[in-house]
C-alpha cells in the first residue's frame, strides 16, 4: 500500500508487492504541487507487531530518517480486520522511536474494499483517517488537501 501510494502520488514506479518487508530500503520521490512547491515523498520499511528487538535495531538506521520528515503519512490496509491492532502497533513504534508527536495523517487504503460506507465514514472519523485507494488517483484529492493544510500551504488544486 505504500509504495503504491508513493507510486500514485508522485508518478513513480516503485516495486510494489503484497507482502511483508517488500520495501527495505527508502525510496523517495517528488510530490508536486502548483506554484512551484513540491515535496518528497518516502517510502519506508513496514512496521510490524512485536517486532523483535534484533529486527528494530536493524531498521533503527532507516527508522531514524522518519525524524527527519515534516509529517508522517501513516498507511494503514482499512480493509484488514486487524487494522486497529496494526495501528496500535506502528504507535507503539513511533513512540520508542521518540516521534509520536511529529504531525501525522492516518490514511486508510483500500477503502474501496469496504463494502460498509456508512462503517468506513466512522472509522475515518474515530481514527481522524483519510479513505483512499492507492490505485485510484482520483481517491487522493482528499488526502493531498489535508497535506497541505498539515503542512500549511494555501491555494492547492490537485493536479
Amino acid at each position: 500500500g505504500k509504495s503504491t501510494l508513493l507510486n500514485t502520488l508522485t508518478r513513480s514506479a516503485v516495486l510494489t508487492e503484497d507482502k511483508l518487508f517488500a520495501t527495505l530500503d527508502t525510496k523517495s520521490a517528488r510530490l508536486r504541487f502548483p506554484r512551484d512547491t513540491e515535496a518528497i515523498v518516502t517510502d519506508t520499511v513496514g512496521f510490524i507487531r512485536n517486532l523483535p528487538r534484533e529486527l528494530f535495531a536493524a531498521f533503527r538506521a532507516t527508522l531514524d530518517e522518519l525524524d527527519e520528515a515534516d509529517m508522517l503519512l501513516h498507511v494503514i490496509d482499512v480493509s484488514n480486520d486487524q487494522f486497529e491492532e496494526q495501528v496500535a502497533a506502528v504507535e507503539k513504534i513511533l513512540d520508542e522511536l521518540d516521534i509520536k508527536d511529529k504531525p501525522a495523517i492516518r490514511v486508510f487504503n483500500k477503502a474501496d474494499k469496504v463494502d460498509d460506507r456508512e462503517l468506513l465514514e466512522n472509522l475515518c472519523r474515530r481514527f481522524d483517517a483519510v479513505a483512499v485507494c492507492a490505485l485510484d488517483k482520483a481517491t487522493l484529492y482528499g488526502l493531498l488537501e489535508k497535506i497541505e493544510s498539515l503542512l500549511g500551504w494555501k491555494n492547492f488544486s490537485p493536479a
